[in-house]
């Protein structure tokens, strides 16, 4: 009888795993460094050893955006109106040691963004928001703009908690942007792309909880260190439980060794939980919760939009 297995993330959410990143194994075409921390041929899964310790604080930082309504700017120098987008956006850190986490930032910014250079500053009666720019009036533009300025409020908030501590930290998405930042790790949850050749990515399907792979080198559009890590899981779909850490090119081998381990040892006691996270365990607790938070604290969004359409007539 031909056998099944479910995949533990929830049907609501794209698979951990993507379709396209299975037909990819052994076709990337990222430029690979594998021998950064063993020889490319003897890969095998790492289990951080006795003198690896965990970081005595973890802060973990998140964003989250939402488009509150579609915009058109009126341009006196166009012909037709631009159109934008008016969205609020959230950031925050939450301080992970061990006697728990707490949260200890929360900002939320609101922004109008268009390709003109006149767009406004709008005040309603419950929020403001301030212009930002995009390259071009493409929703995609007008997206990445928007992503842009998240990422930087995440940067923001990091810079200045960091200043007072050198904990590590750990942001959750790719690194990119924020390479520039001692001892982070970026945490990817969802892979689009499977990045290693075959060999090297059987190894990474043969990974136990708290173990991972060798660090490598890889370069796409900007080069960054990376390993996979695997966390506690009862599924045996394919790479169930498997996320992508990234740390900084800059970094040498044996940074970037002392880094893997520690964060290895850090993140399984974090792993969400099946039954009350359905994109467990990568989804982390702390990530899981902050979201959360940060999406109460974007305020209503019916509300909004009822104040943006009264503030356009005005």
């Amino acid at each position: 009888m031909t056998g099944f297995t479910v995949d533990p993330w929830d049907p609501g959410y794209a698979a951990a795993l993507a379709v396209e990143a299975l037909s990819e194994l052994g076709s990337t075409s990222a430029e690979l460094v594998l021998d950064v921390e063993r020889p490319a041929a003897d890969w095998k899964p790492v289990t951080p050893g006795p003198d690896a310790d965990p970081p005595r604080t973890l802060l973990v930082a998140d964003g989250v955006r939402r488009i509150d309504a579609r915009v058109w700017v009126h341009d006196p120098g166009a012909p037709m109106p631009v159109p934008g987008i008016a969205a609020s956006y959230a950031a925050g850190i939450v301080r992970c040691g061990q006697d728990g986490a707490d949260l200890a930032e929360i900002q939320v910014n609101r922004t109008l963004i268009s390709a003109s250079p006149d767009t406004p500053e709008v005040k309603t009666g419950h929020a403001l928001y301030r212009p930002g720019k995009a390259a071009d009036s493409s929703f995609e533009e007008l997206s990445l703009a928007l992503q842009r300025q998240v990422t930087q409020l995440e940067v923001d908030l990091a810079v200045r908690h960091r200043s007072e501590s050198d904990d590590l930290l750990l942001v959750d998405g790719p690194l990119r942007g924020r390479t520039h930042l001692p001892r982070t790790v970026g945490y990817i949850k969802t892979h689009h792309t499977a990045y290693l050749p075959s060999p090297q990515s059987a190894v990474v399907a043969a990974l136990a909880p708290g173990q991972r792979t060798p660090v490598f080198l890889m370069g796409t559009s900007w080069r960054r260190h990376a390993w996979y890590v695997r966390l506690p899981v009862r599924s045996t779909a394919p790479w169930a439980g498997v996320a992508r850490c990234e740390a900084g090119a800059d970094l040498d081998s044996a940074q970037v060794v002392r880094l893997a381990d520690a964060l290895t040892l850090a993140l399984p006691p974090l792993a969400g939980i099946d039954y009350k996270d359905p994109r467990a365990p990568q989804n982390l607790v702390p990530i899981g919760g902050l979201e959360k938070l940060l999406r109460h604290h974007l305020g209503d969004a019916r509300l909004l939009y009822r104040a943006l359409r009264n503030a356009a007539r005005d």
